[in-house]
């Protein structure tokens, strides 16, 4: 018997309808087939017209020869007629256009979710022995979803758009007539993201302790508070994207979450929104010292980010310089901001400043010894960054002749082990010790300069309180 007479059947028996296309026609068309009774149904009389064929592929002699074979091997005679493996049967079965593109007619197919566990049971059950003449369990397909359902997320308009509407329309699309809160959420989703984890509030502390001296009235702290705290936190979305950070205060940074470009342009319209909040106070100053601070911003950043892509190791007063733009900037400005808005004469601009550097070296010494640090940021992070901190650059420069700590650098590693190695040969030239005495002879100096200020009232003691958290313990 040929090999095309042994296919068993792929039609089941609870299937009540099944999709067939006729040959000699481009029309689609729907039969009632059934196993049975097409076994016993004689055969095509008319040699014109060629034997109706079922989705699958089947003809009516086949499925006839595939149920004198189920009754064969019934009678156990099922390996003395199958003496090869049956071939597949085919899988592809013709696809009504209408399903295709409209999904308006549906062929009429009748489907049991115990019909699919009956074809899906397992291989060695007995609804799959030999002795049972059951179809593929992959000829069965199952109901199609019209594409129209899947594509297409909004009503359809009920008569097409005329465009002679563009001839009178108001496309004027002012943010008061069409900006939403949902799109505002769109824009600022990253930046509310990093802003939903907050951390330690330093520069609102700072404003705070400063403001005993400078006495600015509370609405318009309020708003320069209020400014400063997106510039810091928007800022930081620019920074992780440029370090390429991992974590932000112990959680996924926000480019990971939303994307690089959808991160920058939450960063940069906060910078912009930040600018209007300002322009609440109406003072003319206030944009100049702005515009001012965010430049030496980008100044400091640019030098940093050059040295780091550059492997160039820079000397301790170029660092110095740096940190004066990059973090002291938004120090800066939070206090001029303050000291315009102020009747005060008192100058707190150079202390700041002063604040700012111990800030920073501070910062660099924690994040490669401090276990907080690494919970929040990852282990000494920037090694893996390859960035020149403070100790760091010391250690470079303490035996320019050891290259190994710069070709650690060069390769951003992540490896523990590296970074441990790194921190010992930081400790062996002595980084470590060099950079906490620096941080110490900055508090004392800021210490005596907020003393001078106070002139003995008191006021200055937010100030000092601030420095006193600034400590770094000997090890």
């Amino acid at each position: 018997m040929p090999s095309s007479e042994q296919t068993p059947s792929a039609t089941s028996p609870k299937m009540t309808t099944t999709t067939a296309t006729s040959s000699s026609s481009n029309s689609n068309s729907t039969s009632i087939s059934n196993p049975t009774i097409l076994s016993s149904s004689p055969p095509n009389s008319n040699p014109t017209i060629p034997p109706r064929t079922s989705s699958t592929g089947l003809n009516r002699s086949s499925i006839a020869a595939s149920s004198s074979a189920a009754a064969a091997a019934s009678s156990g005679s099922h390996y003395q007629n199958f003496t090869q493996p049956a071939p597949l049967p085919n899988l592809l079965s013709s696809v009504v256009e209408t399903d295709l593109f409209g999904g308006n007619r549906h062929r009429s197919r009748t489907y049991s979710r115990s019909h699919y566990h009956h074809h899906h049971s397992h291989p060695h059950s007995p609804s799959h022995s030999p002795s049972h003449s059951q179809s593929h369990p992959y000829a069965t397909r199952l109901p199609a979803t019209p594409i129209s359902s899947v594509v297409m997320h909004s009503q359809q308009p009920s008569q097409p758009l005329d465009p002679r509407r563009y001839e009178h329309e108001d496309l004027n699309f002012t943010p008061k007539r069409s900006w939403t809160d949902d799109k505002e959420k769109v824009v600022r989703a990253p930046f509310d993201y990093v802003a939903s984890h907050p951390g330690k509030d330093f520069r609102s502390q700072l404003i705070n302790a400063f403001n005993a001296l400078l006495q600015v009235p509370p609405h318009r702290l309020e708003i320069i508070t209020k400014a400063v705290g997106m510039l810091h936190e928007s800022s930081l979305l620019v920074d992780d994207v440029q370090d390429s950070s991992e974590l932000r205060r112990g959680f996924p940074v926000a480019h990971n979450i939303f994307g690089v470009p959808q991160t920058i342009n939450s960063a940069n319209y906060i910078y912009f929104l930040a600018l209007q909040e300002l322009q609440k106070l109406n003072n003319p100053s206030i944009i100049a010292i702005f515009a001012d601070e965010l430049v030496n911003l980008h100044r400091g950043q640019g030098m940093d980010l050059f040295w780091r892509d550059t492997l160039t190791c820079p000397t301790e007063d170029d660092y110095l310089e740096m940190v004066g733009n990059k973090t002291g900037g938004l120090f800066r400005l939070g206090i001029k901001l303050m000291q315009v808005e102020s009747g005060s004469n008192v100058d707190c601009v150079p202390l700041v400043n002063l604040i700012g550097l111990i800030f920073q070296i501070r910062d660099d010494y924690m994040n490669l010894s401090s276990r907080e640090y690494s919970d929040n940021k990852g282990m000494c992070e920037d090694l893996t960054e390859g960035k020149f901190s403070f100790p760091v650059i010391h250690s470079i420069r303490a035996d320019p002749t050891n290259m190994q700590l710069i070709n650690i650098l060069k390769q951003k590693t992540n490896d523990v082990q590296v970074k441990r190695y790194a921190v010992s040969y930081m400790e062996s030239t002595g980084s470590f010790e060099y950079t906490r005495e620096v941080i110490g002879v900055l508090i004392a100096r800021a210490r005596k300069m907020a003393a001078d200020m106070d002139g003995g009232d008191g006021k200055a003691d937010g100030v000092q309180k601030i420095l006193d958290r600034m400590v770094v313990d000997n090890k």
